[in-house]
């Protein structure tokens, strides 16, 4: 019996309209590739970030971990010496500079004989040859980064210690399984030397001797530790390195499904129309003695097939689409986290099982409904001629409103582990709620069209009115496509408005100056700064240092930027996002804090905050809370004055310059050049190119949300032509017997194409409601949650009325397509059916 209810429901449907099945079947495909290839990114550049850190780490047990500027090398002997300890071994560890242009490299300074028991994989055995690393003058490179610096075994690479030349020979080359990132090692007491760093340590890697428990090394361990500095275990070390963009991997997942929620509604309306035109051969099979279960079962069957298909597919063009976006944006999909990684892809059999399950699962979804009502139908009902059932059941309406409320109250909850889960399910929630709610909502929206029409534009109103559940199914995919997409275009267009306006603040000189290309050991010594500050075609100049801190065991350190506060103070150069503390006369001096330090810690204006700086932690005040996109990590700015007071470093690493009228950029450049110890070591930008700069890479952080949203606006379209050309083919007796009464083919066109226009448009103002909602959403609860930062509502009217225009035509073209199909052949023919 299976066989043949499967030979008439499901094989006869096939043959007569594959097209249609193979089109759900690749909009399943579409989403389940895009989901896959952007998860397996993701998790690629996870694993090798956790490969890298464990290849580093070795066979350590526990790691002392101090901030970028490092600590006093004396806590060495006093943990070395500890009961316990098995082997101790210092690390030095920082991004050397290069000249401008040249990206910075991570070098490694290690004691090789106690590094050997530790990192034995990077070590041990014939990778690291000893002869090069006891030279002073010598690095040792790997294949990634004698690749990425275009140097071999031999050459010499020049690095920056201040202003300062550094030139390291190549003494060798790791094999490429040794080490797969960009990676330079050398002796320690010759880094510490030859880069200014004598009597400081960054890192000590720790292996106990297991006689001693562990919780007890671990706490005489904790009370040497000064503030600052931190214990913690290898794997604590990889959650830290993963969890800097976490947020970003997790939300660029959810960003990924767009299509394939998008998909499973396509394979709803498909599947519901489909089996509305067959609702009679469902009755004749139940009046012949078919069971409801079995039919049912058949039903679910087929829809199943299609995701299963669909599911395949789409893996397979996940890998390659994964490949294509390694090699052309690289990791990260041109956000600039992973810019230095080198990574393969690594698929997991899971993952891929996952998304495999994916498919069936979202198809089966798309598909229970109809296949529930269409099996449930009485037999006599369904072999009765002429349309479907259309009446709107008040049911789905209210589980629409119950859905909407239970997303508000999601909004509320915190996040879960650091992410906005709550968030992304409120999301789901209000799509659902909005689909169940549309067949009313679209009732009431047609009633308000009642106006004098002219004849076809009256048919296609009436044709509207009195089948609402139709128009509903048809439009669904509008509605998910296009609310998708205007919140998306309603996020970034205020992100990217309000980060405009934030470096219009930040960036209010006209040249900046930075010692080196990036990485932590260039700067500008003060006696450059002295012949900098006395240049005469310089009306005004600041200095600005930065070094991390860490506030908080096992969060990555946050940014110290130490800066002058400028002629109105920080209360107005910086973009605050509060009132600022009322200045104290006789309390600690002020910091100011980004959003992410004030979340993080909970602080408000005013508040204390404790700072590991100088000898003794330092006592500050909360003078106010910033806006601040360039630093996911937080950041506390304070005045320069003030960190020089207590740390007594007089260096610094950026200088902002405002030129004097006659001024010319060029001109300067080689003034302040001039005016450093080594002028090849500076990188001058001019204000309008750090703007364009920061713009693209804002452009290229957000360029594959363009391709998801086509992505998820073509499904809905197709969608849109699936339902109408449905429809037509179901109508052909209807536009037979308006023939005969005297309509043309062309008024039948027109009308169909203002059913297409109304329900699209319709559509997609349900959709623009709930792309708004969803916008907020994003913007105002997975933004904030994820990044910690605040944006400012600004909604691109421009592009959102030519998108709603444009979908509008395509349904009026797809709708007319439908008719001319459906008109082609003979009146007699197309109402024999009714004799």
């Amino acid at each position: 019996m299976i066989r043949a209810l499967w030979q008439a429901l499901v094989g006869s449907s096939l043959r007569a309209q594959p097209g249609r099945t193979l089109l759900a079947t690749l909009a399943i495909a579409a989403g389940i590739a895009l989901g896959y290839s952007v998860h397996l990114l993701n998790a690629s550049a996870d694993a090798e970030f956790r490969r890298a850190a464990l290849q580093l780490s070795g066979e350590a047990e526990l790691l002392v971990r101090g901030p970028r500027q490092g600590f006093d090398e004396q806590l060495y002997p006093q943990i070395a010496t500890l009961d316990g300890i098995a082997i101790a071994s210092p690390v030095l560890e920082f991004q050397a500079s290069r000249d401008a242009g040249n990206a910075p490299l991570r070098i490694i300074g290690i004691d090789a004989l106690r590094a050997r028991e530790l990192q034995p994989a990077l070590v041990a055995g014939q990778s690291l040859p000893a002869a090069g690393l006891f030279e002073p003058d010598s690095i040792i490179l790997s294949a990634a980064a004698a690749r990425s610096h275009g140097v071999a075994a031999g050459d010499l690479l020049d690095f920056r210690a201040g202003t300062v030349t550094v030139a390291l020979r190549v003494a060798a080359v790791l094999p490429d399984g040794s080490y797969r990132q960009p990676l330079g090692i050398m002796d320690i007491a010759a880094a510490q030397w030859r880069f200014g760093m004598t009597g400081v340590l960054h890192r000590i890697d720790i292996r106990l001797d297991g006689e001693v428990a562990a919780a007890a090394v671990q706490k005489s361990i904790s009370a040497l530790l000064p503030e600052g500095v931190e214990l913690l275990t290898p794997e604590a070390e990889n959650l830290r390195s993963a969890a800097l963009t976490r947020a970003y991997r997790t939300n660029l997942d959810m960003l990924a499904l767009i299509a394939l929620f998008t998909g499973a509604f396509l394979v709803y309306s498909t599947q519901t129309l489909s089996m509305l035109r067959r609702r009679s051969q469902v009755a004749l099979m139940r009046a012949l003695g078919a069971p409801r279960g079995t039919v049912l079962g058949v039903l679910l069957a087929e829809g199943t097939l299609i995701g299963a298909a669909g599911a395949v597919i789409g893996i397979a063009g996940g890998f390659v689409l994964a490949r294509q976006l390694l090699a052309s944006v690289g990791m990260d999909l041109g956000a600039g986290y992973f810019r230095n990684l080198q990574a393969a892809l690594h698929p997991e059999p899971a993952a891929a099982l996952f998304f495999l399950l994916l498919g069936p699962l979202f198809a089966l979804g798309g598909t229970l409904a109809p296949a529930i009502e269409i099996a449930g139908m009485p037999a006599a009902r369904g072999l009765r001629a002429g349309d479907p059932d259309e009446r709107v059941s008040a049911f789905p309406a209210l589980a629409g409103v119950a859905a909407i409320g239970s997303a508000a109250m999601l909004l509320w909850a915190a996040p879960s582990t650091g992410l906005p889960l709550h968030g992304h399910a409120a999301i789901a929630l209000l799509l659902a709620g909005a689909t169940l709610a549309f067949p009313p909502a679209a009732i009431r929206l047609l009633k308000l069209a009642r106006l004098p029409l002219p004849l076809p534009h009256a048919l296609s109103l009436a044709r509207l009115l009195a089948t609402p559940r139709l128009t509903a199914i048809g439009m669904s995919s509008i509605l998910v496509s296009f609310s998708l997409v205007v919140s998306m275009l309603l996020m970034i267009h205020s992100f990217r408005t309000s980060l405009d306006a934030w470096l219009d603040q930040v960036l209010p000189a006209d040249i900046y100056v930075r010692a080196g290309g990036g990485g932590e050991t260039a700067f500008l010594s003060g006696r450059e700064q002295q012949r900098i500050a006395s240049i005469p075609q310089l009306l005004r100049v600041e200095f600005l240092r930065s070094r991390s801190l860490l506030l908080l065991p096992g969060r990555p350190p946050v940014t110290l930027i130490a800066r002058d506060p400028g002629v109105d103070g920080f209360s107005r150069s910086l973009p605050l996002v509060g009132a600022p503390a009322a200045p104290g006369a006789d309390g600690p001096p002020a910091v100011w804090i980004s959003e992410l330090v004030a979340d993080v810690l909970a602080l408000q204006p005013g508040d204390p905050i404790r700072l590991p700086l100088g000898m003794q932690p330092q006592i500050f005040a909360v003078g106010g809370i910033w806006r601040d996109y360039a630093r996911q990590n937080g950041a506390v700015v304070m005045d320069l004055a003030d960190y020089r007071r207590i740390t007594g470093d007089q260096t610094v690493n950026d200088v902002a310059a405002w030129l004097a009228p006659d001024a010319r950029v060029t001109e300067i450049s080689g003034l302040i050049r001039a005016a450093a110890d080594d002028g090849s070591a500076l990188e001058i930008t001019a204000t309008a190119d750090l703007r364009r700069l920061s713009l693209d890479i804002f452009d290229r952080s957000f360029a594959v949300t363009w391709a998801l949203q086509a992505a998820a606006l073509c499904i809905g379209l197709l969608g849109v032509w699936l339902a109408f050309n449905a429809q037509a083919l179901s109508r052909r007796r209807e536009f037979g017997m308006l023939r005969h009464l005297g309509l043309t083919r062309r008024e039948i066109s027109v009308m169909l194409g203002v059913e297409g226009a109304l329900g699209a448009a319709i559509g997609a103002a349900c959709g623009m409601v709930a792309g708004g909602l969803i916008g907020l959403i994003l913007i105002r609860v997975i933004n904030r949650q994820s990044f910690h930062w605040s944006m400012d509502l600004a909604v691109p009217w421009l592009p959102l009325a030519a998108l709603f225009t444009g979908i509008i035509l395509c349904a009026a073209v797809a709708a007319c397509a439908g008719a001319a199909m459906a008109t082609r052949q003979e009146m007699t023919r197309a109402v024999r059916e009714d004799w």
